[in-house]
Order: structure tokens, then sequence, then C-alpha cells
């Protein structure tokens, strides 16, 4: 009879050292199954980085064109209406004034083919640093939507239709846009990256334009004309890198490996310099359209919109907001009356 009371006695405290050996499990299954939860609960809450962009995924032939196109940006063929300086300031003296507005639609349409063909190609030459970027990462090559070869193929296409369409006026604008072409390449291949030569280039792109116009319709440019084409090319691509360095300097954000060789202060220089050139070299040329033409005093008049247009665009490259030159003359509606006021008085310094 003791001996069962015993055994009961030892079965019972086994119970109890079972139960309590049981409960520090249950307590750690507990504790797991809870970090397991906080663990879901952070990563559903966390959002997920975007995914980079697939070079090889399917795109519709539709959607294809449409990125051929995108990637041309035929937005930036606003910088081409210089072509039409030239033929503008020699509207007056025209013998054939419809074959000099045909000539001038032409350099324009060649002008725009050719531009495009060098964006083609520096999208493509730039795909890999565009996919590492926040936003260029969306342009149609560095999305996948254009295959790299495509592109080649294309800003051939591209190229060779704006020489076709240049022998339409004369084969000189095709020279010219061989040349724009060959230099532009130079810039896509390896010269964008040295300091001052870039600025050279790109500059020289919106010289070039308006000596295209010239040369379609057979016009003698003016030395004046062409300094002032060149340095106000000089003030826009300096003050455009200058808000680039602006940025950069605000926000952190990533510049091309050529800016790091510029200080604010040095191209702030350059935009300065070429601004007093510029104004200085058209203030020249209106006194020398004033003795060519009429006597009018329109073409002195016209030095001022186009002096306060000047000092305009120099607030916003001053404020770091000439990223985009061609934004700006979309946008500032201000400067838009400018430069129409600027228009009509040189309009009129040849008529009156």
């Amino acid at each position: 009879m003791s001996e069962t009371t015993d055994e009961r006695t030892e079965n019972a405290s086994g119970t109890a050292e079972s139960a309590e050996a049981t409960e520090p499990a249950a307590e750690k299954t507990d504790v797991a199954e809870e970090t397991e939860k906080v663990e879901k609960t952070e990563k559903a809450d966390k959002p997920e980085s975007p995914a980079a962009p697939s070079p090889t995924s399917g795109t519709s032939p539709v959607g294809l064109v449409l990125g051929v196109i995108k990637t041309a940006r035929p937005k930036q063929w606003v910088k081409n209406v210089l072509v039409f300086a030239a033929p503008f300031f020699a509207f007056s003296k025209a013998t054939n004034r419809t074959e000099l507005v045909i000539d001038a639609l032409i350099a324009f349409v060649a002008f725009s083919l050719t531009a495009s063909s060098v964006y083609l190609i520096n999208d493509a030459v730039d795909v890999e640093a565009d996919r590492a970027h926040p936003t260029k990462r969306n342009r149609p090559i560095a999305a996948g939507i254009v295959p790299v070869p495509v592109a080649y193929a294309s800003a051939v296409v591209f190229f060779l239709a704006g020489l076709a369409v240049s022998f339409a006026a004369d084969w000189r604008l095709a020279i010219v846009l061989a040349v724009y072409e060959a230099v532009q390449l130079g810039y896509c291949f390896g010269l964008k990256h040295q300091p001052v030569v870039d600025l050279a280039i790109v500059g020289s792109g919106f010289l070039m334009r308006s000596v295209a116009g010239g040369v379609a319709g057979g016009i003698a440019m003016s030395q004046w004309f062409l300094l002032v084409t060149a340095f106000g090319s000089l003030f826009m691509v300096a003050g455009k890198r200058y808000a680039e360095i602006m940025l950069f300097e605000r926000t952190g954000a990533k510049i091309r490996s050529s800016l790091k060789k510029y200080s604010a202060s040095y191209l702030r220089f350059v935009w300065a310099t070429s601004a007093a050139i510029l104004i200085m070299s058209y203030c020249l040329w209106a006194f020398e359209i004033r003795q060519a033409e009429h006597n009018s005093v329109w073409a002195v008049v016209s030095m001022v919109p186009f002096v306060i247009a000047v000092l305009r665009y120099a607030v916003d490259v001053d404020g770091g907001n000439a990223g985009a030159p061609d934004e700006i003359a979309l946008k500032d509606r201000v400067l838009q009356v400018l430069g129409a006021t600027w228009v009509v008085t040189l309009f009129l310094s040849f008529y009156l």
C-alpha cells in the first residue's frame, strides 16, 4: 500500500516536471511565431525597390516605333529654328523669296533628322550609365524598349534621310550636316568627358544650325551675325552646365564626369563673359544693319528687347534653373514676349 502511494507520488512529480519542461518550449514556439509575424509585417510594409529594366523584354512593333520616335526627341527640334535666322535677316534683299523660304524649310527638316540620329547614338552609347540613373533609366533604350542595334540602325537611317533632304537645297548643306554629325559623334564617344572641349562642341552645334540656314539659302553671312550666334550658344551651354553644378551642390544629384572638373565660379565666369560679348556683338551688328538698310532707327531699337531678353535669361541661369534652355523658351512668357518684340523691331528695321 505504501509502495503504491510512493509510486503515485513519483508519477505526480514526474508529470509536474514534464509540464514545467514543456512550458519553456511552448514559450519559445510562441516567441518564434511572433518574430515571424513581425518580419512578415516589416516585409509587407517595406516598399520594394524597383527592378532594373530588362534589356531583353519583349516590345510590340508599335511600341518599338514609338520608342524610336521618343528617342529621336522631336521636342528638341525647337533648337533647329536657328536655321531660319540667316534667311530671316536676308529676306528683304532676296530676289526669290519663295525659294529662300523653301530652302530654309528644307534645312530645318534636314537638320532635325540629322540631330535625331545623334540623339539615338548618344543614348545607345550611354545605355549602361542611363540604367543606373534615377530618371534616365526610363529612356526607351535604357528601359529595353528599343534594342541598342535597332537604335544604331535607326540613327543611320535618320542621318541618310537628312543628307538626302539637304541635297534638295544645296550640296554645301550636306557638307555642313556631315561635319555636324562627325563632331557630335566625337562628343558621344569620349569628347563629352573633356572639360572646355565639351562646351565648345555643344556650342558649335548651335552655330552650325545658323550656318546651315545661310548655306541652304546661298546667303553671305555677316561676321557680327556669326559672333552673335557663337557667343549666344556658349552663353546658353555654360548656363546649362552651371545649372547642373548648382543642382549637384543643392541635392547631391549625379553629374557627368566632365562637370566634376568645373567649379561654379568658373562656369559663372564663362557665361558672364559670353553674355557680355554677345550683347556687344549684337549692338555692333544692329548699327551695321541700320547703315546697310534704310537708316532705320528700328535696328537700334531692337537692341532694347534683345538686351533685356539676355538679362532675363541670365536670371534663370543665376538661379540654377537653366538646365533645359528649350523648356525655358517654351514656358517663360515674358521671355517669349521679349523675343517677339525683338523679331518685330528687326522686321521693321528692314522695311521702314
